[in-house]
């Protein structure tokens, strides 16, 4: 790569197979994909670094990683304490009411990720209004050192009763036990997120304190080596879909847990505002899972609370629901003799069978290979690191489909159906259960594997239209690469519409705005949004609003939302203000992507392809060959750089001005 110092936008997305690159000169982009080394993802991102031939030339250097998300999904994290109020040790093993299945009475809860042997009270409390009822003292804090030495944690949470109200309680044991305990991670609920409602609040400090030692490790290593290679310090992706930095990052690791599929989400808002869709379901299939997301209006849907690995965690972060259901998920007989796919995956090592490097379970991709999606000569990686072998993966699903009676095409042909099917389950739920109807939507497929099922998932949804990036392979790097950088804050009061003041809500405001940290005043874009409930309500809308809006303008907002999506309001009924959410931006230029001009669509070739019930020789296009205005009929096999489109009979497909494969179903 060529070019003038400083000018290059560099970002890297650490995936469960591959690691992407996208790097930004000049508004040409430059792409790079390499395994992943999960002993240390650092060593694969540096090596897709050095693939891209990227080195001093780098402005910004963007980063998406998994470290947290694994740490969190295989409870391989950090021996974490955690300090509560007196009385209410029991707080995350009670949890809530919900069970994970309502008429299984022998379904069991995940365990809390720290064990009531770890739990140590303390004698304080703050009342419902912030009033002290029963002081800190220093012995009771001594008391609680001691006992913390005696567990000897790697990491300790604390989490007082009310602490979002007044916390000075937590401010005072935080700093005892940091003065106390200097090797030891502490994480405070009034600093990672000072919000009502104690369990949730509790379960996310502790998911916090559990992850960050392992994740900041993980960032020092990258720092340093990035570093060392002449990069900028990276700034690393947030679940919110915005950049941070090391330092802010690695003392609240629980803003990353959707760190890699938010950047997809982003460059999928992106890529979708520029080819003129405002309304999308998208979807990303890597490796191991498929991450889907929603945008309305041009604006990614996103939510205050989720829950991964069993673990509610309350803080801002895209809408995304994540099911396993990748490339390589792997196909295997349950105890009925019934097929079925994942959720186990043959993840970056071993891999598919087809990727021979050790793998011995039939997976999604083996099954694309053989009925001809991929091709049989493939190779994947910037550097053909890995090359296809279509035999291995015809023998394998053989085996796997003599129990049932049937020859690999029948097999490979079932394992793709519930392939697809896990996936427009997943769309399903992010679009109709939230009161959207896909039909009505744009969808935009990406990942490795994304493109491969995107006519059939189309089909299955009723949907008439496909969007399929010109870097759909890399478009998670892709996104991180223009996402800016972002702060949350939030202050946590209850309020009713009709009872308090638009000066009241600006104090608020201001306050937030008080509090960031992020650059310097003057750099920073402000947006402003309101969690709101009508009274008696449990569970709240959050409503994007204007800071110089009156109450009863915000009041009227909730209202329109409510409508929108609970298809009912009641605008005579008391509006109660939960959340006051501000969120601080650094916005970067984004670049010019524009396809050059095409010359005709011509295929390189044909190949047999499972279409239809029979194998038909299907004309096969080169993404890179291919420019703005080409078109072209389905079926069709177009290959890109870093994934493979199927075309499916019945589409036309054409590339518009930002590169954007856009199908339509005829």
């Amino acid at each position: 790569m060529n070019s003038s110092q400083g000018s290059v936008i560099l970002a890297t997305d650490t995936g469960g197979t591959f690691t992407d690159l996208v790097a930004i000169d000049n508004g040409q982009v430059h792409t790079a994909k390499v395994p992943t080394t999960p002993q240390d993802p650092a060593i694969g991102v540096l090596q897709a670094v050095a693939v891209s031939g990227a080195s001093t030339q780098i402005q910004t250097f963007a980063h998406g990683m998994t470290v947290g998300t694994n740490a969190l999904l295989t409870r391989t994290g950090a021996k974490t304490a955690l300090v509560v109020t007196a009385g209410f040790t029991g707080l995350l093993e009670i949890g809530r009411q919900n069970r994970p299945a309502l008429y299984d009475l022998s379904a069991q809860r995940v365990p809390p990720l720290v064990p009531l042997e770890r739990v140590v009270p303390v004698a304080e409390r703050i009342g419902p209004k912030g009033e002290v009822l029963l002081p800190l003292t220093e012995e009771a804090v001594v008391t609680v050192v001691e006992q913390l030495r005696q567990i000897a944690p790697q990491a300790v949470a604390v989490c007082l009763l009310h602490s979002y109200r007044n916390p000075v309680h937590e401010q005072q044991l935080g700093a005892a036990l940091r003065a106390g305990l200097p090797d030891i991670e502490v994480s405070l609920s009034c600093e990672v997120q000072s919000e009502f409602r104690e369990y949730e609040r509790c379960s996310t400090v502790a998911v916090n304190a559990y992850l960050n030692p392992c994740v900041a490790a993980y960032l020092d290593r990258l720092d340093q080596q990035a570093q060392a290679q002449g990069l900028p310090a990276p700034l690393i992706n947030q679940s919110n879909g915005g950049l941070a930095t090391v330092p802010l990052v690695r003392s609240f690791a629980v803003r990353t847990v959707l760190s890699g599929p938010a950047g997809g989400a982003v460059g999928a808002a992106y890529i979708a505002r520029l080819s003129g869709f405002a309304n999308i379901l998208a979807y990303d299939v890597g490796g191991t899972s498929t991450d889907c997301s929603l945008v309305l209006d041009g604006r990614l849907a996103t939510r205050t609370e989720a829950t991964v690995a069993g673990c509610p965690i309350r803080a801002p972060q895209i809408d995304i629901h994540t099911v396993a259901a990748g490339g390589g998920s792997i196909a295997y007989l349950d105890s009925g003799g019934l097929l079925q796919v994942g959720p186990q995956s043959a993840g970056a090592v071993p891999g598919p069978i087809c990727y021979g490097r050790g793998g011995t379970a039939a997976t999604v991709t083996d099954a694309s290979l053989v009925l001809g999606y991929l091709a049989a000569d493939a190779s994947l990686g910037t550097q053909g690191q890995i090359r296809l072998n279509r035999q291995a993966a015809e023998q394998a699903i053989s085996q796997l489909g003599e129990p049932l009676g049937l020859d690999w095409v029948a097999t490979a042909g079932g394992i793709l159906r519930i392939n697809i099917e896990d996936i427009c389950q997943a769309l399903r739920l992010i679009s109709i259960q939230r009161g959207i109807d896909p039909r009505e939507l744009a969808l935009l497929a990406f990942g490795g594997a994304g493109a491969l099922s995107a006519c059939a998932v189309a089909t299955e949804l009723g949907m008439t239209t496909v969007l399929v990036p010109r870097w759909a392979g890399v478009l998670s790097a892709l996104g991180m690469a223009i996402a800016d950088q972002r702060q949350d804050l939030v202050y946590s009061r209850l309020y009713r519409s009709d009872q308090i003041q638009a000066e009241e809500i600006e104090r608020i405001y201001a306050e937030l705005a008080s509090r960031a940290s992020l650059g310097q005043p003057d750099q920073r874009q402000y947006e402003f949004s309101l969690d709101m409930r009508y009274l008696g309500q449990s569970h709240e809308l959050t409503v994007p609003i204007e800071v110089d809006w009156t109450p009863g303008q915000i009041a009227a907002a909730f209202h329109q939302l409510h409508q929108l999506r609970r298809h009912h309001s009641e605008p005579d009924q008391p509006v109660e203000f939960v959340n006051f959410r501000l969120s601080a931006v650094l916005k970067v230029p984004k670049p010019t992507l524009v396809e050059p001009a095409g010359t005709g669509a011509k295929p390189i070739g044909q190949r047999p392809v499972w279409f239809e019930g029979q194998f038909q020789e299907i004309a096969v296009y080169d993404r890179t060959q291919l420019g703005q205005g080409d078109c072209f009929s389905g079926p069709a096999i177009v290959q890109m750089p870093e994934s493979t489109a199927v075309i499916a009979p019945g589409w036309q497909a054409e590339i518009d001005t930002y590169g954007t494969l856009v199908l339509r179903n005829t």
